[in-house]
């Protein structure tokens, strides 16, 4: 009788679902933003997991069991908790480092997890675009290779996923899902990584990143070379998603933990802080939201082992598959409509900390940029600062467009150049899918309305990045308000400043030359 109510519920599982069942599952950057979707994901939609070993480091004075504590508390969770009350203990935590050598593991966790391990995810990285280069190493590339050595000796592996980026072969004109020449051989570069000092490493670091615009898209690339030599024969893939950002759907909607790229250009923006940037507004944003990505991840580790399993005798001196996801070809967004769905939606949900209204403007001359940098920035920061001084406060505006224009700068290149993908892997998946499964792992960019994401977008923002309780969004509005009449009031007194010097410049040439 027992026999027979397991195999009724195992014939309500989806094909995807199925393939999870009592699988054990090694997770690396479970506790950074793509891997707490990918985790709270994969235990409320694959309810017959097994065990998920994550690998966890000690951070702040915090042991093992707190930080996975601490991880469980997010929000994100709350309908995890309310579904599957229970799921703590599918949870393993693995004390290691990606920094480190071997990932700072024991040797009893490493076997551990040789022995029984199915399933890796691999989605530890720096994503600092300026990151120092030993550290970008050793995370981006010494870390993977540590992993696909140990997958190697994985006997019951049936799917491993290395999560790269769409931008490892950003200097190409067109980029397809295929590996391109290395910038660099990986162990060569491990090796230069672990004998230099920092100081001649970072000397060098121009050298030896070549055309890629910064450590994080270099060391990425690297990577995928070594993943792909060492992976051989195995049922790996490289998954290059885009620019991911919050949530779209589930398991709640306009969730984000970090300033990362566009969200931190609509934070400053929605703050006042930040108004003016080098960005070409007719260029692809090339977003996605982050449950998406998570639902064709799960959906390509699928469709990988499944693949392997039917074509074993095949793949031993094949290439890993690579799976483009980005929204360039399926749902685009330049950054020009990106930003105005931002403005017209974002005021709806102000920040209470805001210090000036939102107006952002784009600028793809990086000398106009400049200029209006100077204008709009600087010269607001300096009279702020002073007056800061007169009253006896710390001066802070200079030091915190410091740190903007560092992080405007490190983005330009990829907001002032369009990219071109080709990616045809993950429309062929979604369309083998079963209807049940699309449902369940909804990954399809085409049906992703943008309009409606904006809606709530900088809700999300207000809420869990900047911890805005909605109770102050009445005076936050109120506050904004009165920040566009004084805007207004500003451009009118400028533009009549601006009149009547140039008024009196022309009546000076006139009386000259009449």
């Amino acid at each position: 009788m027992e026999i027979q109510k397991e195999t009724i519920q195992d014939m309500q599982l989806t094909p995807i679902q199925t393939f999870y069942n009592n699988a054990h599952i090694f997770i690396t950057g479970g506790t950074g933003f793509l891997g707490r979707v990918l985790l709270e994901k994969l235990l409320r939609s694959c309810p017959n997991i097994s065990t998920i070993y994550m690998l966890v480091r000690n951070k702040k004075g915090k042991n093992l069991t707190a930080r996975i504590d601490e991880l469980f508390d997010d929000i994100i969770f709350e309908q995890l908790r309310k579904v599957c009350p229970k799921f703590r203990h599918k949870v393993v935590g693995i004390e290691g480092d990606c920094s480190y050598e071997n990932l700072g593991m024991s040797e009893q966790d490493r076997r551990t997890l040789i022995d029984n391990v199915d399933i890796i995810f691999h989605a530890a990285a720096t994503v600092r675009f300026d990151e120092k280069m030993k550290l970008a190493v050793g995370i981006n590339v010494r870390a993977p290779k540590c992993i696909v050595e140990m997958a190697q000796q994985m006997k019951n592996l049936r799917s491993f996923m290395h999560v790269s980026t769409a931008y490892t072969n950003c200097i190409e004109p067109i980029i397809e899902e295929k590996l391109y020449p290395a910038p660099m051989d990986g162990e060569k570069l491990i090796i230069v990584a672990n004998s230099m000092s920092d100081k001649l490493l970072d000397e060098i670091t121009p050298q030896l990143i070549g055309k890629w615009p910064n450590t994080y898209t270099f060391t990425k690339a690297v990577a995928e070379h070594v993943v792909a030599d060492k992976a051989r024969g195995l049922p790996a893939a490289i998954f290059r998603p885009s620019i991911i950002i919050s949530t779209y759907k589930e398991p709640i909607p306009a969730w984000i933990n970090n300033m990362y790229g566009p969200t931190g250009i609509c934070a400053a923006a929605g703050s006042g802080i930040l108004r003016t940037i080098n960005c070409d507004a007719s260029v692809n944003g090339n977003m996605v939201p982050v449950d998406m990505c998570v639902n064709s991840l799960i959906a390509v580790a699928y469709e990988v082992g499944t693949n392997f399993a039917k074509h074993k005798t095949e793949n031993v001196n094949q290439e890993i598959p690579i799976y483009h996801y980005e929204s360039s070809n399926d749902q685009p967004i330049t950054w020009g409509r990106f930003m105005n769905l931002n403005a017209t939606h974002g005021v709806k949900y102000p920040h209470i900390r805001s210090v000036w209204c939102y107006s952002l403007t784009l600028l793809k001359n990086k000398y106009a940029y400049l200029v209006l940098m100077f204008l709009l920035h600087l010269i607001p920061a300096v009279i702020v600062d002073g007056a800061l001084l007169c009253l006896g406060k710390h001066p802070m505006m200079l030091k915190i467009y410091k740190k903007i224009h560092k992080f405007s700068d490190v983005l330009a290149y990829f907001t002032t150049r369009q990219f071109k993908y080709r990616s045809d892997r993950v429309q062929t998946l979604i369309g083998s899918m079963s209807e049940k499964d699309k449902e369940i792992f909804f990954c399809d960019l085409r049906q992703l309305n943008w309009e409606a994401y904006f809606q709530v977008y900088l809700k999300g923002v207000r809420i869990y990045l900047l911890q805005d309780d909605m109770k102050t969004l009445d005076e936050a509005k109120i506050k904004y308000r009165r920040f566009v009449i004084l805007h207004q009031t500003l451009k009118a007194i400028l533009a009549v400043v601006f009149l009547r010097i140039l008024w009196s410049i022309v009546s000076f040439f006139y009386t000259m030359f009449s």
